[in-house]
């Protein structure tokens, strides 16, 4: 961020301490309103000489310029999107919302605009998708593949994300003090902890792993999970590890990956667990219960069985020709 200009700058500041944003989720903000303010200076003709897009400074973004963008302005970025860079619909629309939270900010907080330009903007229709999950057969043979010299410490970190639906970053965040009476804290969206109760496959998997986790010279004492330099590991490692064994287990690596088994976990207790959809809700982390509702989908299979077993489905027509 070191191009960054002292009005994005204290938005930023705004949206983490004020608003409890993630870090992650500023970081995309500031890489939503640097390809903004990039496309702005080229739109407004503001470039002294031809620069490569990617390197255009906006160091010198202020409100003089900020107060010259209209409602067109930001459609004709949307148009840019869509048009050179092949943004989807889902992705066009987090960037409306982080468009609309800055200028909603510049104007009802900050006080430096009379006239907010992003209020009417509308944001891509997203047309909603069912997440893809492995079935139960696809989860034990992933299960099964494990193996190398650290298969306590894999086998416990895809059992976690089996059966508890975590996200990535609560997994490599997860400290041993945390670990208590077979239930787990972890650290959510927003820095939010919610409580998880562990079910036998997860304490036995975890058992197993501490037998063989790394005792000295540790970086981190409290991480649970460690890498081969004994140091917390990292969210690529991880991600590395569910590729590798997706790969192995015959399954499309391509197709899924570490949101995709969150995704089997919360399919796979809503199906087979009887669950209600508020306490799926609980467990996931999710704050509203749209996003959580998308798990209450029903496959292919449910809906062939449901038209099979209409009473009518064996009633046929008496000049039915045999």
């Amino acid at each position: 961020m070191k191009d960054i200009p002292h009005i994005i700058k204290d938005f930023l500041s705004y949206m983490e301490t004020i608003k409890g944003k993630s870090k992650n989720t500023v970081q995309e903000y500031y890489y939503d309103l640097r390809l903004f303010f990039r496309f702005m200076k080229i739109h407004k003709e503001l470039l002294e000489e031809e620069c490569e897009f990617d390197k255009i400074d906006i160091s010198d973004v202020d409100i003089d310029l900020i107060k010259e963008i209209s409602l067109s302005d930001l459609y004709s970025f949307m148009s840019f999107l869509s048009r050179e860079r092949d943004n989807n619909s889902s992705s066009r629309a987090r960037k409306v919302a982080s468009i609309r939270s800055f200028f909603n900010y510049i104007t009802n907080k900050a006080k430096l605009l009379d006239y907010n330009p992003a209020s009417e903007l509308e944001s891509p229709k997203i047309l909603k998708k069912l997440p893809r999950y492995l079935n139960i057969e696809e989860s034990k043979r992933l299960l099964e593949v494990i193996d190398g010299e650290y298969k306590e410490r894999d086998y416990a970190i895809i059992t976690l994300f089996l059966n508890c639906g975590l996200r990535l970053s609560e997994l490599v965040n997860i400290n041993i003090n945390k670990i208590k009476n077979n239930t787990l804290t972890v650290v959510g969206k927003g820095d939010k902890e919610r409580v998880i109760y562990l079910n036998k496959a997860c304490v036995n998997a975890i058992d197993a792993y501490l037998k063989v986790r790394p005792a000295d010279c540790i970086k981190d004492k409290n991480a649970l999970f460690l890498s081969k330099r004994k140091q917390r590991i990292s969210t690529k490692t991880v991600q590395h590890i569910v590729k590798k064994y997706l790969n192995a287990a015959g399954l499309d690596a391509e197709r899924y990956s570490v949101h995709k088994l969150r995704h089997t976990a919360a399919t796979l207790m809503y199906k087979h667990g009887n669950v209600d959809i508020r306490v799926l809700q609980q467990i996931l982390g999710h704050e509203s219960i749209a996003t959580t509702e998308i798990y209450t989908h029903v496959d292919n299979e449910q809906l062939k069985n449901a038209l099979d077993n209409n009473p009518l489905s064996e009633i046929t027509s008496d000049n039915e020709e045999s």
